[in-house]
């Protein structure tokens, strides 16, 4: 089986999806709709509410119109990265934004250390190359911020990575410890089922690291 060309410790087909159309294309049309219930969507906002402190800076990846952070908590900056530019300008909780196809490019434009913390939000499985762009998440971050990353059972099947249909919840939080231990540079790692109702409303998984572990790139 070959190697992935970006992550030689996964196959290549690990990171193939049943459509491979650009992915500006894909989400080139807004959609202003959530991909969770209200369930699991309070139940985001209560892992945000516990890892990113008030009066901080944030990175919110692969950002939408709604970023389910804690209504009453102020933070000092939030910048959103996604795909599509009429979602990330409704959204407000962002304080900046850009336009960035991740998949294309996973280099992330902030300096070292930027951030307090990083949000992805239902979106970890759309990652063609999740072990770079964790990296990069660990290269912008400060040491000891969080990374929350958290996601249930509904995608776009189509743009989901094979490897993620492959698996189950347990599977998938296997999975992101395992990209992030390829990453480097996390330490913490925590995998948590934070599901509000089993059965009665959508799952919701997450992983939670911190940024500066062992083999961090000086």
């Amino acid at each position: 089986m070959n190697p992935s060309p970006t992550d030689p410790s996964f196959p290549a087909s690990a990171f193939q999806r049943q459509d491979e159309t650009p992915d500006a294309d894909f989400y080139r049309h807004p959609r202003f709709v959530t991909h969770l219930d209200d369930a699991a969507i309070a139940a985001v906002t209560q892992l945000y509410r516990e890892h990113f402190r008030p009066g901080t800076d944030l990175l919110d990846l692969m950002s939408s119109w709604v970023s389910h952070l804690p209504p009453d908590v102020a933070y000092r900056r939030v910048v959103g990265l996604g795909l599509n530019a009429a979602e990330l300008r409704a959204n407000p909780r962002l304080h900046a934004h850009l336009v960035q196809d991740l998949n294309q490019q996973p280099t992330l434009p902030f300096a070292d250390g930027e951030f307090d913390g990083a949000a992805i939000c239902v979106s970890i499985d759309y990652l063609t190359q999740p072990v770079a762009v964790l990296r990069e998440v660990a290269r912008v971050l400060r040491a000891g911020a969080p990374l929350v990353v958290t996601f249930s059972n509904r995608c776009f099947p189509s743009k989901a990575i094979a490897v993620w249909h492959a698996l189950d919840d347990r599977g998938h939080l296997a999975l992101v410890q395992r990209f992030l231990a390829a990453a480097g540079g996390w330490h913490g790692i925590e995998l948590l089922d934070h599901s509000p109702a089993p059965g009665r409303s959508d799952p919701l998984l997450a992983v939670v690291a911190r940024a500066g572990g062992a083999g961090r790139a000086a």
